[in-house]
């Protein structure tokens, strides 16, 4: 992954390599692999078929994608007899479900996809992975299908061309075909969950040969299966010996749960506007020191999920938009105008920044509001406060002279005809050299207008003329 470090956020330097170090070190303390867990050996014991299970049991984004990817390398690793994938999920990314796919086509270990337990779905993406899988198996009162392609912002239809969804139809019930055929199931009625958004019972999808078997349990499902024989993706067969069956489960590592909760869509768009808001607030105000790292370690992870996750560039164009307007708002009167332009864009772009052409995964509108809202009243206020302090006048220095009163107290006058005139006068209650461009009797009232070292350049105040003048 390219990574484009950012300088000078911090007036020191160890102060920047701090904020890079925090998510590094927050990363190794998670853990870096995934272990076996639940108590079970790593290795089966004698007479025992060792069976690998992981979960799908919540969106498929790539986080989710990677985990399924090191079980199957794991089961291969220790020749493992089956591996069991259990799943309830709504659907999720395109990108990830293919990776899952070509994984378990790929697997030299035979592969079983459960939906289970009862009253779980394998919708959308799940189908795909569903009917990839060496055994397709559903639990009583579970169901799966209802995959086409769909183009969705904050929950909401899009409509799109006509000819692009088509392309975008016509890619998924081919990809369905490509493998379904040559696992021996059936191709067309497969195809009505993509083309007609249809979706079919335990009992439907077993009857209309898309899954293999249903059974009540993940004990259920492996005695039924023990003995049986299985076609390969590659066309060999293998037989299954899952006499005492070991269940060794695969968990996630905590640094992938880590990272599985920085790729979902809303907290992306938190760790953006939050990681935005916080360089920005160092920026305007240097020496806060808290917001520049909370911002910078927020921007860090945020360019981390951008990576992953499918982003709109548009979406990222109007949240930039945005900000420029409310900095301008800060700056001109528009009398709202370019805040509730800000506002409006940034909305816009907080639905438009993840694209997801299978399910609806992309930043909440409540979500989007809830951020959008205080990050445009903070960055105007900031801004403002920004402006406002450099009219304030200089607390310190000889600059905090400049527009003082003072008194002559030595007649300013000047050595030589033509020359400046020079004396002392008394400003602030100390006694200064003076100069001034003509001269000034004692006692006469003076208004400094510049400090050049031990000198100050001064002239005679003005005093405003009388009312019967």
């Amino acid at each position: 992954m390219k990574r484009r470090f950012w300088k000078n956020l911090a007036p020191l330097d160890c102060l920047r390599r701090a904020v890079w170090l925090v998510p590094a070190l927050m990363a190794a303390m998670l853990g870096l692999v995934a272990r076996p867990l639940g108590g079970q050996p790593a290795e089966s014991a004698a007479g025992s078929a060792r069976i690998e299970v992981l979960r799908i049991d919540s969106e498929i984004e790539p986080i989710l994608a990677t985990y399924i990817a090191s079980g199957l390398e794991d089961a291969a690793r220790t020749k493992a007899s089956l591996v069991l994938i259990t799943m309830d999920t709504p659907g999720g990314l395109s990108d990830s479900m293919r990776d899952i796919v070509q994984h378990i086509l790929d697997s030299p270990v035979p592969v079983a996809v459960f939906v289970s337990p009862t009253g779980s779905r394998g919708a959308s993406a799940g189908f795909f992975i569903l009917l990839s899988a060496d055994v397709a198996a559903m639990a009583p009162a579970t169901h799966a299908g209802a995959a086409s392609p769909v183009f969705m912002i904050a929950g909401y239809t899009v409509n799109i061309d006509e000819t692009m969804r088509r392309k975008v139809m016509e890619d998924a019930k081919a990809y369905l075909r490509s493998y379904t055929e040559k696992r021996g199931r059936n191709p067309t009625l497969a195809e009505t969950a993509v083309s007609d958004a249809k979706a079919f019972t335990e009992k439907e999808a077993l009857e209309g040969k898309l899954i293999d078997l249903v059974a009540d349990s993940p004990e259920d499902l492996l005695a039924k299966l023990n003995g049986r024989t299985l076609k390969r993706f590659d066309g060999k067969t293998v037989k299954l010996e899952l006499t005492n069956p070991v269940r060794v489960t695969y968990e996630m590592s905590m640094r992938q749960k880590f990272l599985s909760r920085i790729v979902q869509p809303d907290m992306f768009f938190i760790l953006l506007i939050v990681g935005v808001l916080g360089l920005y607030t160092e920026f305007t105000h240097p020496g806060m020191i808290a917001p520049g790292v909370i911002g910078g370690i927020c921007a860090v992870l945020a360019l981390y999920a951008m990576n992953i996750l499918p982003v709109n560039f548009a979406g990222v164009a109007l949240i930039a938009l945005a900000l420029t307007m409310f900095i301008l708002e800060a700056k001109y009167t528009s009398h709202g105008v370019l805040g509730i332009g800000g506002v409006v864009a940034m909305l816009l772009g907080a639905l438009m920044l993840i694209r997801s052409p299978l399910t609806n995964a992309g930043v909440s509108l409540g979500v989007a509001a809830g951020m959008t809202l205080p990050f445009a009243a903070i960055t105007i206020f900031l801004m403002r406060l920004v402006l406002r302090s450099r009219t304030w006048k200089q607390s310190t220095g000889l600059e905090q002279l400049v527009g003082l009163e003072g008194l002559v107290t030595e007649t300013l006058s000047p050595a030589a005809p033509g020359g400046p005139a020079r004396g002392m006068v008394r400003v602030h209650g100390e006694l200064w050299r003076a100069t001034a461009a003509s001269e000034v009797p004692k006692d006469a009232a003076i208004r400094v207008v510049k400090a050049d070292g031990l000198t100050l350049h001064v002239e005679p105040k003005q005093t405003p003329p009388s009312a019967g003048d």
